[in-house]
């Protein structure tokens, strides 16, 4: 199996949190006093932080909320009072996506952005990338942490990097397939639109060389059939990978699959909560992932609401790391779950379902409120040369069997729905005064 720190990733349990407490008390002297944000916020909850000495002592943290770290950007732009250190302490500067809220911007020194490239280091290993490996970077070099952090880890392993950036889809097929790549990087959506551009474009999948596909931005690629989908196209195999700007790259699926996603655990501490109540809930059972990254003194977040939802399993992996899982990635989050007539419906069982289907490209769901009632409305767009009407029947049915709820499904004139190569955007929820949009 291939391991990126074989010591670390197979540590006995005791091992790895005497690793993370002491990582974590290194963190609490660097920021302490001088990060403004969280010296802020424990003062005024009566915490002192040099008298955090056991893990006991850690939970009587207080959560952080996005919404916190956005409102003190506001209050000190343009990086807020969670950066650490003066400004030309700071060489990256990313943000988030933006699709839940005002973009947060995260700042990184020269020594966190190595932490990164560690994690990434993980993540690549995991999925077997060599020093032999040519790496393409499907998506545009923006402000969206993405895939940035790849290149870092690809420097640390000695893989090749093949920077896609600033080319459409076509152009990038055929980049990888006269540079030989054989690993590619990009969300679970723009695998399967590189796919479908392949057979509009009359392109030979199989002329190319790829092996592996690594994706993160979205849950897609722990989702059974979008995986399944996705391998199928590409005739490789499929990882996933978990984090997030403010956060770090922090969780990598390894080779034994289906198996859920690791935590890298010498960099994060875990937790994983009832949402609502804030207990902590029992392996095996659903809650909110709370993490703290233990790397990044410049831009910490400590005991952060993540809002995912995540299923933890202690138990070693066949793979021979002792890491913590979350068995199914990302389910969810907390606050994409809606009641329609008493069950509770997920964005990521809903394309569950719909990935079964290869006559439908691209889909959208639109979630109605009225009279304190929600409705669902599936929209798809067929492939050319299938009978729209008997895909839509079927689609419809198979959405009724799997979760046991009657939606409307319609068939979108093609062309109409977004294709989208980053984070995905299909889920929508309307009511008679404002329009929400989550991906």
């Amino acid at each position: 199996m291939p391991f990126y720190d074989q010591a670390t990733e197979t540590a006995p349990r005791e091992r790895l949190r005497t690793l993370q407490f002491q990582k974590l008390q290194k963190l609490l002297r660097e920021i302490s006093g001088r990060n403004r944000f969280y010296t802020k916020k424990w003062k005024e909850t009566g915490i002192v932080a040099a008298e955090i000495l056991s893990f006991p002592d850690f939970q009587k943290l207080p959560f952080t909320h996005k919404s916190e770290l956005t409102r003190a950007q506001e209050e000190a732009p343009p990086f807020g009072t969670n950066a650490t250190f003066s400004v030309d302490a700071y060489t990256r500067v990313h943000q988030t996506s933006g699709t839940t809220g005002t973009p947060l911007r995260v700042v990184d020194t020269p020594e966190s952005w190595e932490w990164w490239g560690d994690c990434w280091g993980h993540v690549l290993r995991a999925a077997g990338v060599t020093s032999a490996d040519r790496v393409f970077l499907a998506f545009s070099f923006g402000p969206f942490i993405g895939f940035w952090a790849t290149v870092e880890g690809a420097r640390k392993i000695g893989a090749m990097v093949i920077p896609g950036g600033g080319w459409d889809s076509i152009e990038r097929l055929h980049m990888m397939r006269d540079l030989g790549a054989t690993v590619v990087c990009c969300t679970p959506t723009y695998a399967l639109r590189l796919a479908e551009v392949a057979r509009t474009e009359h392109f030979d999948m199989g002329a190319m060389q790829v092996r592996t596909l690594i994706h993160a931005g979205e849950p897609g690629a722990n989702v059974a059939r979008t995986k399944s989908r996705i391998e199928k196209e590409w005739s490789a195999k499929c990882f996933d990978h978990a984090g997030a700007s403010e956060v770090g790259a922090h969780s990598f699926e390894c080779e034994v699959q289906p198996g859920g996603i690791h935590l890298i655990e010498s960099e994060f501490i875990a937790e994983v909560l009832d949402p609502q109540s804030g207990a902590e809930v029992p392996a095996g059972e659903i809650g909110e992932l709370v993490i703290t990254n233990l790397g990044r003194a410049g831009f910490p977040v400590i005991r952060y609401r993540t809002g995912d939802l995540v299923r933890l399993n202690l138990a070693p992996c066949a793979c021979g790391r002792t890491f913590a899982r979350f068995d199914g990635g990302l389910l969810g989050r907390s606050d994409d779950m809606v009641t329609i007539r008493g069950v509770n419906v997920y964005p990521t069982a809903i394309e569950n379902v719909i990935r079964e289907f290869r006559s439908v490209d691209e889909f959208q769901v639109t979630v109605t409120t009225s009279h304190e009632m929600h409705h669902l409305e599936v929209q798809i767009e067929v492939v050319s040369g299938n009978d729209s009407e008997h895909v839509r029947t079927h689609v419809e049915q198979a959405i009724y069997h799997a979760l046991s709820l009657r939606t409307t499904v319609k068939v979108a004139e093609p062309g109409t729905l977004t294709h989208f190569e980053m984070k995905a955007r299909r889920f929508r929820r309307l009511d008679s005064t404002s329009e929400n949009q989550s991906g």
